[in-house]
């Protein structure tokens, strides 16, 4: 197998990746996964590495200097590179594990955590005007994860079509279910009950937040329509996602300007998502009334 080739098979699915991603992380991360492909490295222990990194990279914006947030960047760029590689080789080696999908899902939250509390307690509390800087950041951390929501809802939404499967959301929020039941009765195991406890209620308000419990609310659309009518909606939702907010961070550091960043991400974030979601509803309207047509 040619190396494009085994890079291709190591992604999700091109269209739902994030440009970023493809172009830059993505292909740093299998140079990675090729030198450590023949060694016993798992792939969750690729995730606690990255996670590791990234958390320290987030702990250096406390120190509010030009040089720790630079160094700090890169740590970020780091952690991004092995993000991307633990789910490549998972994929590759096809040994990926349950509680290595949640543990990959929510270490991007650990670490976002960790970043935005940097830049608040560094920059923003030792700011001109520390009030304005800390609501400026919270606002931007709200605007992320709605960003974020909503690019995972419109994406797992493609790939249901895409692979001919049931929800997604759905079929997780059962799998966490059962494996929190099968938790809960188990000695030990803290860590791993405490990432499977936050990943269920994330997913259960995911679920709800987009058509409830009931799979009978969820509209039905014909599938080669729905994806030819979405693919490159969807390829402009992806600017939204977690790795274009995390390059922001990671430009406005070196430039030594992280409050480009927040505004950033509160004005034109914000903005474009708005558009984003008026065209998403046109589409949906459309692809509707051409199923009830038919």
């Amino acid at each position: 197998m040619s190396w494009f080739k085994e890079y291709k098979s190591s992604l999700k699915l091109v269209e739902v990746e994030e440009l970023l991603d493809l172009i830059f992380y993505r292909p740093l991360a299998f140079l990675f996964v090729k030198a450590v492909y023949k060694t016993n490295l798992t792939p969750n222990q690729i995730t606690s590495i990255a996670l590791i990194v990234g958390m320290i990279g987030g702990g250096f914006y406390f120190f509010n200097t030009h040089y720790a947030i630079s160094i700090g960047a890169v740590l970020l760029i780091t952690y991004d590179v092995l993000d991307c590689s633990d789910g490549m080789i998972a994929r590759l080696k096809k040994n990926g594990t349950f509680f290595g999908r949640i543990l990959d899902g929510i270490a991007d939250y650990f670490v976002t955590v960790t970043v935005y509390l940097g830049i608040g307690f560094g920059f923003a509390s030792n700011s001109d005007d520390p009030l304005f800087y800390w609501v400026l950041l919270i606002l931007a951390g709200a605007s992320n994860i709605i960003h974020a929501v909503t690019l995972d809802f419109y994406r797992n939404k493609f790939m249901d079509y895409a692979f001919n499967r049931d929800a997604t959301l759905g079929e997780n929020l059962k799998e966490f279910e059962a494996e929190w039941a099968k938790l809960k009765i188990s000695k030990g195991k803290y860590f791993q009950k405490f990432v499977v406890w936050i990943y269920l209620k994330y997913s259960s308000a995911q679920l709800k937040a987009s058509a409830g419990k009931d799979s009978s609310n969820i509209i039905k659309y014909e599938r080669d329509d729905y994806l030819k009518k979405n693919k490159r909606i969807l390829h402009l939702w992806t600017y939204l996602g977690p790795t274009t907010e995390l390059t922001l961070i990671i430009v406005a550091s070196f430039f030594n300007r992280l409050d480009l960043f927040m505004w950033t991400m509160v004005t034109v974030g914000n903005v474009y998502a708005l558009i984003l979601f008026i065209v998403q509803i046109q589409i949906n309207k459309k692809i509707k009334l051409e199923s009830s047509v038919g």
